[in-house]
């Protein structure tokens, strides 16, 4: 743990000099899983202003304003879901309540929720954290997208570019939280709330 404050310590310096802030962002364990929550919420904070600054580099709303919702967990923790990174989920103001509910059956979102789910990667060669993905999920009108229970998901690069792919990538992984009108829930642990 002390190697690891070290090694934040200095990525602090090195973000105001504005050098490159993923290697100095770096962690001692085999995977991400083998991490003590005060490790990964430590490596969140190394990379956290890249994040917010990466997603709103290109102008998309989301990217730009989604750190101004209401914040879902009380840390970014690690999940299986999204390959292993550690996940911050941020809810607007009309999927606030009913998401933070957690409920785990007969959930219905209203039209208009959008998610946006930080993730920091860790590079397992390099053993270092560094931005990855933001991304959104956006609940709209009955029938609007039928292929996928009207939900459409977006994605950002760390640099804010949107990201290219099929809805089914998303979609067809959420069908196992079908119940939760298809959406996954922070890890317990780190829920606002408990």
């Amino acid at each position: 743990m002390k190697k690891l404050t070290l090694l934040l310590a200095a990525a602090g310096l090195s973000m105001a000099a504005g050098t490159a802030f993923a290697e100095d962002c770096a962690y001692n364990a085999e995977s991400p899983f083998d991490l003590e929550q005060s490790e990964v919420e430590a490596l969140y904070d190394c990379v956290k202003d890249a994040m917010a600054e990466g997603y709103a580099k290109q102008g998309d709303a989301v990217g730009s304003e989604y750190r101004t919702w209401t914040v879902t967990a009380t840390a970014a923790a690690v999940q299986g879901a999204h390959s292993k990174r550690a996940l911050l989920t941020f809810a607007n103001d009309i999927a606030a309540e009913q998401y933070l509910k957690f409920e785990e059956e007969g959930v219905v979102m209203p039209v208009g929720s959008v998610l946006a789910k930080e993730s920091v990667s860790f590079s397992k060669k390099k053993k270092t954290a560094r931005p990855g993905p933001l991304f959104i999920m956006t609940k709209v009108a009955a029938g609007e997208a039928p292929e996928t229970n009207d939900w459409v998901y977006g994605g950002l690069q760390p640099n804010g570019k949107p990201m290219k792919f099929k809805q089914a990538f998303c979609h067809d992984c959420h069908t196992a939280w079908e119940d939760q009108d298809y959406l996954a829930y922070p890890v317990e642990e780190v829920r606002i709330g408990n």
